[in-house]
């Protein structure tokens, strides 16, 4: 038998997502669409980083500001606003997409493991910001990796979030 060692990919794709005072980098495999901003849907009781729900392809999406989240702004502007529809990881029935508020399009790009150096005061004690994996340097970029199963979790308990989809029924 001649077995061969499994190598993982070299490149992944990503995209780099303008937010407010920032950047976030995620897998394009993750990234559903990008549409207009529109009004969310309030959510009486939710966090001020949790912007409401928006209606997408029949399902009530929950929509959360990443630069609120982390503290990185106050509010999100309204110029050039989009929503990006990320898709979930955590396998929540009633949360398959996130919603996160963004800034004009993002820029797709090449990753390579390599080229990912780390930024930022990650050393030991350092206090990591909520909803922040990871601060990195990609060539010329500074950008933050999500902690995307992190912010699931906090928009599910923050929602009270149980097992009954949400799907819209048409």
């Amino acid at each position: 038998m001649n077995a061969q060692p499994q190598t993982l990919p070299q490149d992944i794709r990503a995209l780099m997502i303008t937010v407010a005072n920032g950047r976030v980098l995620v897998p394009n495999a993750l990234v559903s669409e990008i549409i207009t901003a529109a009004s969310p849907e309030p959510i009486a009781g939710a966090p001020s980083w949790i912007r409401g729900r928006v209606n997408w392809r029949g399902w009530r999406v929950p929509l959360f500001s990443f630069s609120m989240l982390a503290g990185m702004a106050e509010t999100e502007p309204a110029l050039n606003a989009k929503i990006t529809l990320l898709k979930a990881l955590g396998g929540n029935p009633r949360m398959p997409f996130l919603a996160m508020t963004c800034i004009g399009f993002p820029r797709l790009t090449t990753v390579a493991a390599a080229e990912l150096l780390p930024a930022g005061s990650a050393g030991v004690g350092a206090r990591r910001r909520p909803g922040i994996l990871m601060e990195i340097l990609l060539r010329e970029d500074r950008a933050m990796l999500p902690d995307l199963p992190s912010i699931e979790t906090m928009i599910s308990e923050a929602l009270n979030l149980g097992e009954q989809p949400v799907k819209e029924i048409a």
